[in-house]
This record gives C-alpha cells, structure tokens and sequence, in this order.
C-alpha cells in the first residue's frame, strides 16, 4: 500500500485565491472547518503534490509555497493526478474519498493566476470528499488505496454445473472485464460462479452480492425463449432502476445482421449501488455485449457514488 506525506494544510475564507498554511485542519462531512470550499459538494477538500509543484516552479523560475495554488493538503510521494475517482486516501482518524482529477482554468478571473501567472491545478490537483471526520496537519501520512471494481460473474446451465460440458461465457467475461480495466489503470476482483438453470438460487445469489456491495454483478445465461429462460424474470423484481438503453442499442446493432440477436431479452439495471447486467449464454453474445457494456461502467459507478464527472 502506498503512502503520501502531508507536507502542508491551507486553508482560505475566500474561492479563488490562494490559501495560507495552518498548524492543523478539521475535516467534517462538509469538508474543511473554516475554508471557503466546503460545503455539501463533491469538491470539499483539494489536493496538491509537492512533485507537481516543484515541476512548475522550475518551469516559471520562482519558488511556490504551499496553499499559492489554493489546495487544501499539499502531498509528498505520489502523483496525486494518477489517481481516478473513487481512490481513497486515510490514516488511523481520516478519510477521504477522490471524486475529480483537475478541474476548469478560470484564468485571468482568478487571482491566482494573476498572481502567479498560470496554475497547476487545473490540470494536476485533485479534490476529495471527506469520508470520516477528523484532524489532518503536516507531518502526517496518509495510506492510498486505489479503488478496486469488484465483479460477480453468475453463470446458469444446468449441464455446465452438472459437468457435462465447461463453462465458457462466465470466464469470456471475466477475461474481457480484466483485460479492460487494466487498460484504464483500474484494479479488479472477479468470482465466477457457476448455478444450474434455478430462479431461488440466482435470487440468493444475487441477494447475497447486492448486500456485500459489489460494484457489478453480471449473469449470462436464460435470456432466450426457452422454458428454462427466466432470468429477466428473475432479476428484474430486484432491481431498483433499470437501465433500458444499452440492451436496446446492442439488440439493433447486432440484430440489424444477426435477427437471431433480436430475441435476447437481456436487462440491465442497478439494485442499491450495484450495477446487474443479464447477458445470453453464448461465448460470441458475451463478447459483443461486454465490448458495449465495459465502457459505460467507471462513469456510472461515479453517478451511483453522486460523482459528476462530466
């Protein structure tokens, strides 16, 4: 687990100008006690590493002192605009939550840019929630957890669980889920598990991974016509919204070639804070949902979390 040090906290009774270090912070659940940026938002607190600073200020030939760029907490030993959204940061009394990387440049309308004559911030500071309450001050460390997407996979056949033959879909989803986030620099943790073709075993299972909060919950199999399809059936009830438009688009995509494709009766929707999406069975149908899918699910993770990341 890496670590951050807090070299600096500033704080400011006015937006857009630079910020004074102090002995120590509060941090409640609108942000920092005193500072003009708190407030019942998803920018409470910012943040700043000492790395991007010292860069700039090389940059511009003058020194910087911590709060010129008006953040918050000013860090040693990470960059902190490597990290993405929903990426924590605590100690033993805080935490807090990252909910956007960079922010607008205001320009000539801030005084800091006109004092210091450009700003980092825009494109290297981050901004935080605070999770847990408490005091921060220099001298601190903080431990960064990286937020990693936790996937159920539930796969329904009877004959694949009988053994009768290898389950292929729950891990082409795995696989295409892993390969994805890494390529955005995102941890996961994937389950697969495997059910026969039984509605009371898919609600247990689906139950159970809605109250360990799992991020996404995917199923693939039973959404045909058949008399053992009832997965629509099944998960819809569960869900507290359903999110009709990716299925519809992937149904007319791959239907305008394949009408077979037409008779999927996929759903996806969010049960709590869990995003539950019912593929069909088949390796080549996973496939070409999860291509559509994998993309949409950082940015609704955010609109679950109350991110706006627009």
């Amino acid at each position: 687990m890496a670590k951050i040090k807090v070299l600096s906290v500033n704080t400011s009774e006015k937006k857009g100008t630079v910020k004074k270090p102090a002995a120590s912070i509060e941090l409640t659940e609108v942000g920092v006690v005193g500072d003009a940026h708190s407030g019942k938002w998803h920018r409470q607190v910012s943040l700043l590493a000492a790395e991007s600073i010292a860069r700039f200020a090389a940059e511009a030939g003058r020194s910087i002192t911590p709060g010129e760029f008006a953040e918050n907490i000013t860090t040693e030993g990470l960059l902190l605009h490597e990290c993405r959204p929903l990426d924590r940061f605590s100690n033993n009394e805080i935490e807090l939550e990252v909910t956007q990387i960079g922010k607008k440049c205001h320009g000539d309308n801030c005084s800091i840019f006109r004092e210091v004559g450009n700003c980092v911030m825009p494109k290297e500071g981050i901004f935080a929630r605070v999770i847990r309450s408490g005091n921060l001050k220099a001298g601190n460390e903080l431990d960064y957890q990286p937020k990693v997407i936790n996937i159920h996979i539930i796969t329904l056949s009877d004959r694949a669980s009988a053994g009768e033959y290898s389950d292929k879909s729950g891990p082409q989803i795995k696989l295409m889920a892993e390969t994805f986030f890494s390529g955005i620099r995102r941890q996961t943790a994937v389950t697969n598990h495997l059910i026969p073709d039984d509605p009371e075993l898919l609600t247990k299972r689906i139950a159970a991974a809605v109250s360990e909060q799992v991020d996404v919950i995917f199923t693939t199999g039973g959404t045909g016509i058949g008399p053992r399809d009832f997965t629509p059936e099944t998960v819809r009830p569960m869900l507290d919204k359903e999110i009709p438009g990716i299925m519809e688009m992937i149904r007319v995509k791959y239907g305008t070639e394949k009408p077979g494709a037409l008779l999927s009766r996929s759903i996806a929707g969010v049960s709590g804070k869990t995003l539950i999406y019912c593929l069909p069975g088949s390796v080549k149908a996973v496939t070409e949902y999860c291509r559509e899918i994998l993309p949409t699910i950082e940015h609704s993770l955010y609109m679950l979390e109350g991110i706006d990341s627009h």
